[in-house]
């Protein structure tokens, strides 16, 4: 795929994508996306194509952090449901509730008893949320070994992209292995007919976004909603009685470009 032909298909998705939004705010529709799967899989790079033509106000990110000490004593979903979407809102959770069959499990974060319960419960959490009206949508990111091997080694020599790996990264790196059936025993109990999983194969990146956008806008029906017609007015007229203050008064950012 050519740099050209990713652009011009990347602009006509993002075009889509602008309707969909404009009909979750008009139907007032709740639209809640999980982005899951292995790390470098391309997650982040697809969740910024998604929302770079969108409104904040209307898509947002929920991409939590570490759980407080508070939070590790509530319900488990509770922390996540706090970040799901109101009437008009479309959320996309940069890694979600699945941590715990994910990481929290491999790396034993969690108790046995915790992840078997997770499993238990997360399908009939799903299932509430979807009989509430709200739209869920999961996505798993797959890459090859070979692949998320060159990706890593590409944030380690790139300086603006050594924050993308920690040292948990390289530790799940270790343990691919249980993370592979780890991820298999999540797909057993929770790819369920009402909330299935979309696997998205992401070794390259450029088609992994576009296949992602182009499926996301086939599982929300919508139409396109004419904006409104937007006529810009003149500018005001002139008061003769207003002088702007020296530009020397002003402190400007030096121009060195």
């Amino acid at each position: 795929m050519t740099k050209l032909n990713y652009g011009a298909e990347l602009a006509r998705l993002h075009l889509e994508l602008v309707k969909l939004q404009d009909w979750v705010k008009a139907k007032g529709l709740r639209v809640a996306v999980l982005f899951e799967g292995r790390d470098a899989a391309g997650k982040g790079g697809a969740i910024k194509r998604i929302t770079e033509p969108l409104n904040p106000r209307v898509c947002r990110i929920a991409a939590l952090g570490t759980p407080t000490e508070r939070e590790k004593t509530q319900w488990y979903f509770q922390r996540y449901a706090a970040h799901l979407p109101a009437a008009g809102e479309i959320v996309l959770f940069d890694r979600s509730w699945y941590n715990r069959a994910g990481v929290e499990h491999v790396m034993g974060f969690c108790t046995e008893d915790e992840y078997q319960e997770f499993l238990r419960a997360a399908p009939e959490f799903e299932r509430m949320l979807i009989r509430s009206g709200l739209i869920l949508v999961k996505y798993w990111f797959s890459v090859s070994d070979e692949e998320q091997e060159k990706r890593f080694q590409e944030r380690m020599r790139d300086r603006t992209k050594r924050w993308k790996i920690s040292p948990m990264d390289l530790e799940a790196r270790r343990r691919w292995f249980d993370y592979s059936k780890a991820k298999d025993v999540m797909f057993a109990h929770t790819d369920v007919e009402e909330s299935p999983w979309w696997v998205v194969e992401a070794d390259s990146k450029k088609r992994a976004r576009l296949n992602c956008i182009s499926h996301l806008l086939s599982q929300v029906p919508y139409e396109d909603v004419d904006p409104p017609v937007l006529e810009l007015p003149p500018r005001g007229p002139e008061d003769p009685d207003y002088k702007r203050p020296p530009k020397k008064s002003m402190r400007y950012v030096p121009a060195k470009f």
